[in-house]
């Protein structure tokens, strides 16, 4: 079955309930907007699937005879859970076959067949994980006060996953970084994740944010960012910062930096310059810096309209009202205000987010003499995803970090 897709223009979705032909009812009804990433028929009846809600992805089967939905994972989505991540690999005849992790469990291969009716699922774990980490996780639900609250979409909530080192260094209080993703309409759930894994382990404390928009908080969420970038994404991240501030006193309110690419590059960049003495450093790989210039030379010219809430059509040329929208959403209109560090790593074949974009902030830092590092990539696209270009992104964050905080 080919994964739904959202059409941003018209606000639809097709949703896995089309999928299966059946409206679902009761407590499951939403969970589906989060567009499942893998997903098949076990048989003429049956529908499994990895989905994610909320802050945890889990394993589902759906009966399209009688509506039912059973969750497959063998354990509940609370802070005991031994695996925040279920993926769905495969379906053989009534064999599934499944990859599980955690924040601090790299990923571990197992099986199970299908169960009958009313019956749980037998898990073999096949392939152990060559070793765990020790870090502790947690799962934080972010309520926005009222004054932030979308008045369209009103009483959504989000959430956010804390890792952290489980003995601190010194007995000193631990930095904290804060780390976005992209999309932005994607998703940091409970799973394994080497930035994370390795930030933790050398002593920083990472909070992945998922901020109103993010998928598996249902199709509400997803649409109350549209037109809000920039505002209600950014207020959301530093929500959930001064939450995490505050549920935990081992974090240092004094050493702070941000993280992220692309969308998560655009709200890394807007948060220094939003809340210029609140953050210490930051890190952007191939970020957002002026949707008004990038409108020429993305890949995806329809989202820079739709992300900034106008309709969008092929043959049409920009007017100068939706070039000053797209502008004052943009971080480059804080870029004055920015005393952060600045870390810029870009990808030259970047179609989806033009290089020329970070280079457009590092001329801005660099005229008013901050501090600010470009990494260039010559051969990387986007997700800057050779192995040698992680390792180089991933190292320099380090070092940076260090340096700053």
């Amino acid at each position: 079955v080919n994964p739904p897709q959202l059409d941003l223009r018209s606000r639809k979705t097709s949703t896995l309930l089309e999928v299966v032909n059946r409206p679902l009812t009761g407590e499951f009804a939403g969970v589906y907007e989060a567009l499942p990433p893998c997903c098949w028929s076990a048989d003429s009846q049956r529908v499994v699937f990895s989905s994610a809600r909320r802050n945890w992805k889990d394993l589902y089967m759906v009966d399209r005879q009688s509506n039912k939905v059973t969750s497959l994972s063998d354990s509940l989505p609370d802070l005991s859970k031994v695996f925040g991540s279920w993926k769905l690999l495969t379906v053989q005849k009534d064999l599934m076959v499944v990859c599980c992790s955690s924040p601090n469990t790299p990923p571990t291969l197992r099986v199970g067949f299908l169960p009958s009716a009313g019956e749980a699922v037998t898990w073999q774990t096949l392939q152990q994980p060559v070793m765990t980490f020790d870090l502790h996780w947690t799962v934080l639900d972010v309520t926005p006060p009222p004054e932030e609250d979308n008045t369209h979409y009103s009483g959504l909530d989000f959430g956010a996953i804390l890792v952290k080192p489980t003995r601190r260094l010194h007995e000193t209080k631990i930095p904290l970084v804060v780390f976005i993703h992209g999309g932005p309409h994607s998703q940091f759930p409970a799973e394994w994740n080497s930035t994370t894994a390795g930030l933790a382990q050398l002593g920083f404390a990472v909070l992945m944010v998922n901020y109103r928009g993010s998928t598996g908080f249902g199709q509400d969420s997803i649409l109350s960012l549209i037109g809000n970038i920039g505002t209600q994404d950014v207020k959301d991240v530093q929500r959930a910062v001064l939450t995490a501030l505050q549920s935990d006193i081992t974090l240092d309110p004094k050493r702070l930096a941000v993280i992220g690419g692309s969308h998560g590059g655009f709200l890394s960049c807007h948060l220094v310059g939003q809340y210029p003495e609140f953050y210490r450093a930051c890190a952007a790989r191939n970020p957002v810096i002026n949707a008004a210039t990038l409108l020429g030379t993305s890949d995806i010219v329809d989202w820079r309209y739709s992300s900034v809430g106008l309709q969008y059509s092929y043959d049409q040329i920009p007017t100068a009202e939706a070039l000053a929208a797209m502008l004052e959403k943009s971080p480059i209109t804080h870029a004055a205000q920015i005393k952060a560090p600045v870390l810029l790593m870009l990808g030259g074949k970047d179609r989806r987010v033009s290089p020329h974009q970070g280079l457009e902030l590092y001329k801005v830092l660099k005229s008013r003499a901050s501090p600010v590092r470009l990494l260039w990539f010559p051969e990387d696209g986007h997700s800057l995803s050779r192995v040698d270009t992680q390792a180089d992104c991933f190292l320099n964050t380090v070092l940076w970090l260090h340096q700053h905080l």
